[in-house]
């Protein structure tokens, strides 16, 4: 310690004499920099203004630009105004707070800003369009080039990822941030009164109102820049109640609301060319409404989906690590679609053993209402395969399977699957509305007993519609899948898959509206009468012969003889049989299958020529029967006087159009 000191005085001069130095250096320094950093930032300044304005048709006019202390920069009067249109933007102050080592180095990188009091304000309407130059490129006035896209969709979507998340500052302050979108008579607008992030935290509120739709909404989340991870829940506040999506029921026809939703990334990779996300939402209350998904208002209470989503050059997938989870039953889907050489598409789900009570409560009312208050033992498994090549289509593959362990039905419920076994009341509907209701069992006069159904008919219609009724198990995927085809191929819906069983489940127990759900809640039916063999098959096969139409408010084996040939059922012969047989898939149709003379046209001739054939060599007629078979019939009943003769000016209609879903030979 003495040393020291005698050292400090033995030096003190000079070492007053060099701090006195280091003090001028550093305060020169100082004032340097407090010159050089103004320099700087009206440097960024100017050369921002002339990067907006050489890129686009509009002024960009910032009115300051100052610091406001050490390191915050405040800018005051933002406006962008596209040339001769209204003002766009306009943003009363930005205070953003300067990197140290950015203005070091000669430039301005900004990690904290805060805004407040703008104004969005985009028109495309007549002659006003104040926004589309965004799009567009300056100097000929021509579109961008869109043709030249690229096909890899990761790529570009990787790029904006990335762009997006290395351009998020470490905190935002927005406040009283207001947009109004208006397009084409189409109005959007939003109140952002507060919008914070801040240590990678996201709070915000907002008023959306689309056209009539008015959602006041909160937003919570996280984002971390580093690690690609975004999650955000959106809610409405106990007097704003559900949060209504907008535009969709003018865009789809469809309404749609939720209580709470969240969305997430959580992360991604980019290599060979390929992007994969990986991310999870999930709603709680959710309500869907749309008449080609259900008749009434879906509800789905707790729903989630964790997704790993592929996009790569013609390339997209829903990888087999996601997971679907409705109420308590969970599935795995996977997806793939390849858009070159070929278009392929291929669908499959899985399960794991899900508790039946599970499913059964899982199932959202108003989507599955046969099974509301179902209750089960046991558990379910279910596994679908779907693949097809469409440059190859006859080499469509499709399985589907449900396996059962243990399962017993305790309770019914309201609706009794049971009721084919005794005398019930069937009503018919037409466009989803019912219009006639009749008893089904002895205490209708036009009821018949199967053993009173002719055995012509009974053969002509399983030999069409369902061969293997009696030995399998309510499906005929070799059916389904060869109906698959021919739609494809014809570009729409010109044969159906349904067995015998799933035609009476969807009289039976199901309105005739067609919704995109009712096919599964018709295959579980089924599945379940079949496989606890709930109704013996003689009996279902009875309940159908007099309950399915056959004509304009015909329905049922008694009243389908009568109307066309004036006999009963026991009376009808052969030729008579097939006819009817023939009409079952279109029944209001069989007055375009006569011609001027009175004789069958092409398609019915054809049918009685096929469906005899099968039925012969199904040893179901004799060889005799087969030959003496008449390509006519005579509609001695009601149904007569309802032919018209004329030429015929129809097109000639393809045999399969008709063709119920076993006309061939399987």
């Amino acid at each position: 310690m003495s040393k020291f000191r005698d050292f400090f005085v033995r030096n003190k001069k000079k070492l007053l004499i060099g701090a006195g130095v280091f003090l001028s250096l550093l305060i020169i320094s100082f004032v340097a920099f407090l010159l050089n950093r103004e320099r700087i930032l009206q440097f960024a300044v100017a050369k921002v203004i002339k990067k907006v304005e050489s890129k686009y048709p509009a002024d960009l006019q910032i009115g300051k630009a100052e610091f406001k202390d050490f390191n915050t920069v405040l800018v005051t009067n933002i406006a962008l105004l596209p040339q001769n249109q209204p003002k766009l933007l306009q943003i009363d102050t930005v205070e953003a707070t300067v990197s140290f080592r950015s203005l070091f180095l000669g430039r301005m990188v900004f990690k904290q800003f805060d805004v407040a009091n703008g104004m969005v304000t985009a028109f495309k309407q007549d002659s006003t369009d104040n926004f589309s130059f965004l799009f567009k490129k300056k100097g000929k006035g021509e579109p961008a080039d869109t043709t030249a896209k690229s096909s890899n969709y990761g790529t570009l979507l990787n790029k904006l990822i990335e762009t997006a998340f290395e351009n998020v500052p470490d905190g935002v302050n927005f406040r009283n941030m207001g947009v109004l979108f208006k397009n084409e008579g189409r109005t959007i607008s939003m109140n952002l009164p507060t919008l914070l992030v801040e240590d990678g935290g996201i709070d915000a509120r907002m008023t959306i109102t689309t056209d009539s739709v008015t959602n006041t909404m909160y937003v919570k989340g996280l984002i971390d820049p580093a690690k690609y991870l975004l999650s955000a829940k959106f809610y409405g506040d106990s007097q704003s109640g559900s949060i209504e999506v907008p535009y969709i029921e003018q865009k789809f026809g469809a309404t749609m609301r939720f209580d709470t939703l969240s969305l997430s990334i959580t992360d991604k990779v980019y290599k060979n060319n390929q992007l994969t996300i990986r991310g999870e939402s999930s709603a709680y209350g959710l309500v869907l409404n749309h008449p080609k998904i259900a008749d009434e208002n879906v509800t789905v209470q707790n729903g989630a989906l964790k997704y790993v989503i592929t996009l790569g050059d013609h390339y997209y997938a829903l990888e087999p690590e996601s997971e679907v989870r409705i109420n308590k039953a969970i599935f795995y889907p996977q997806l793939t679609y390849e858009t070159k050489p070929s278009r392929k598409i291929g669908i499959k789900v899985d399960s794991p053993e899900i508790p039946a009570n599970d499913l059964f409560s899982s199932l959202p009312p108003g989507l599955f209402d046969t099974f509301q208050g179902i209750k089960a033992t046991g558990t379910f498994k279910y596994k679908m395969n779907f693949f097809v090549d469409m440059a190859q289509v006859d080499s469509l593959k499709f399985d589907s399977d449900l396996d059962a362990k243990n399962f017993q039905i305790t309770d019914f419920g309201p609706n009794d699957l049971r009721k084919l076994n005794t005398e019930f009341v069937h009503t018919v509907y037409e466009k989803g509305k019912p219009v006639r209701s009749f008893a089904v069992g002895p205490s209708n006069p036009n009821f018949t007993p199967f053993n009173q159904i002719p055995r012509y008919l009974k053969y002509a219609i399983l030999t069409a519609e369902d061969p293997r009724f009696f030995t399998h198990k309510g499906f005929h995927e070799g059916a389904f899948r060869h109906s698959l085809i021919t739609n494809i191929k014809e570009g729409s819906f010109v044969r159906g898959g349904s067995t015998v069983s799933m035609q009476l489940v969807k009289n039976a127990f199901l309105t005739r509206k067609k919704t995109i759900t009712r096919k599964v809640e018709e295959s579980l039916i089924v599945w379940i009468i079949e496989n606890l063999r709930l109704t013996p098959k003689e009996r279902m096969y009875e309940v159908y012969l007099n309950i399915i139409e056959w004509g304009p408010n015909v329905y049922g084996v008694k009243e389908a003889a009568n109307f066309y040939f004036s006999k009963s059922p026991s009376q009808l012969n052969l030729e008579e049989s097939l006819f009817l047989a023939s009409i079952v898939p279109k029944p209001k149709q069989y007055r375009t299958y006569f011609d001027v003379y009175g004789g069958l046209r092409a398609y019915p001739r054809y049918f009685f020529k096929l469906i005899t054939g099968n039925m012969l060599k199904r040893g179901l007629i004799s060889s005799s029967e087969h030959a003496s078979v008449s390509p006519y019939v005579n509609l001695n009943g009601r149904a007569g006087s309802f032919i018209i003769a004329k030429p015929d000016t129809t097109q000639i209609m393809d045999t399969l159009q008709l063709a119920p879903i076993d006309l061939l030979d399987f």
